[in-house]
Formats: C-alpha cells, sequence, structure tokens
C-alpha cells in the first residue's frame, strides 16, 4: 500500500495537511518550496491514517516529515528540499532529471 501510495505520482509529498492547508510550519514551507517550484505533485495528509503515517517513517527510513519522493524515491525532508533549492538542483530532481 505505501509503494502505492509513494508511486500514486511522479513527485509526491507526505506532510501534515495538504496542498491548499499546510498544518505545521515544516510543511507549510516546503509548500511554498514546491509551489515555487512550478513542478506538478500531489500531496497525502498524514495526520489522516495513522497507519501510513507510521509505516512510512519505517519504510522510508526517514523519522520525520515531510517526506518528498520523486518517481517513488526519497528525495528527503524539508532541510534536503532547501539544501537542493539552494544548490540549484531541486528543479532537475523534481523533474527525475538525475
Amino acid at each position: 500500500r505505501l509503494k502505492s501510495l509513494i508511486n500514486k505520482a511522479p513527485v509526491m509529498l507526505f506532510m501534515k495537511g495538504n496542498k491548499q492547508m499546510a498544518k505545521c510550519g515544516f510543511s507549510k514551507q516546503i509548500l511554498e518550496i514546491m509551489n515555487s517550484s512550478g513542478v506538478d505533485y500531489e500531496t497525502f495528509d498524514i495526520l489522516e491514517d495513522e497507519e501510513v503515517r507510521q509505516g512510512l517513517k519505517s519504510f522510508s527510513n526517514w523519522p520525520t516529515y515531510p517526506q518528498l519522493y520523486v518517481r517513488g524515491e526519497l528525495v528527503g525532508g524539508l532541510d534536503i528540499v532547501k539544501e537542493l533549492k539552494e544548490s540549484g538542483e531541486l528543479l532537475p530532481v523534481l523533474k527525475g532529471e538525475n
């Protein structure tokens, strides 16, 4: 089930809240970065599904949210996404060019 959720869209963001309304500061920040990238993405609200919320932590071996996946691969959380944006690498990563 986690694999199919991760692969639901080429760019998938697991977060607290959704595109319309982030439910934590980290999710809000990552939404701003994602929206400014111009890349289409889907979100999944982990607060609405405890099984996914807990399962994804061990599945990805990443303890925190948000978690960003591109083509089924974990990119990372907010810190990683910020670093990629600052280094100019975010767009190629989101487009699956790496």
